[in-house]
């Protein structure tokens, strides 16, 4: 079953995985053992053949879309049980205000949560004041800011300064991405990390929390 999970979401099959998922768990395999022996494992090697460029993006966005279709039911029942499940870091995440793009920021989202983290995901068209509001509320580890459009990057540092003005700066890393975004212009407005795709972004996370 886990070996056929793992296969559904590298085929990017999003009804054949929640099918799946969801028979596993009528079945009573342990919701844990699925994240962990055929979600992590097939967003992971999805990754792994992005990297070696025998996946590109529209089979990465299939893959993550299928791996969000199974945490969609694994992360309720896993709540829902007695399982000890340890996360291993919370991020708020969103594209910025006046950009409409979401496929870039839902892989990344899709990818995190399987990986292990709380996340969550505010959207699109999100405003620097949103933004800081959910840093107060979540009090999360990681806040990453997608921007697509050039037009839009400088919504990134907006945030960064509107972070900076409610002394939240130092209690957050922020971690900027986007087609337009550069490593130069995460340092320019004084991000905390750059990734330049889903893969890379996940890495940089993990590297931090740990």
């Amino acid at each position: 079953m886990f070996e056929e999970i793992k296969k559904a979401i590298l085929e990017g099959e999003e009804e054949i995985t929640r099918d799946l998922v969801q028979k596993a768990i009528d079945d009573g395999i342990a919701p844990l053992d699925l994240l962990n022996k055929a979600c992590i494992p097939g967003v992971e090697r999805a990754g792994e053949l992005f990297e070696a460029e025998e996946f590109y993006l529209p089979e990465l966005i299939t893959a993550g879309e299928a791996t969000r279709a199974a945490m969609d039911i694994i992360v309720p029942a896993l709540q829902s049980s007695n399982t000890e499940w340890k996360r291993v870091g919370k991020v708020v995440i969103g594209t910025v205000e006046g950009d409409m793009h979401d496929i870039g920021k839902s892989i990344v989202s899709s990818m995190l949560t399987a990986s292990g983290f709380d996340v969550i995901d505010l959207g699109i068209d999100v405003s620097a004041e949103r933004f800081v509001e959910e840093v107060k509320k979540e009090v999360p580890g990681i806040l990453g800011l997608s921007a697509l459009l050039t037009s839009t990057m400088k919504r990134q540092q907006d945030i960064i300064e509107a972070l900076v003005e409610a002394g939240l700066k130092d209690k957050v890393k922020v971690l900027v991405g986007g087609a337009p975004v550069t490593r130069e212009w995460a340092e320019r407005i004084g991000a905390d990390g750059y990734a330049e795709d889903a893969v890379a972004a996940v890495k940089l996370a993990k590297s931090i929390v740990s």
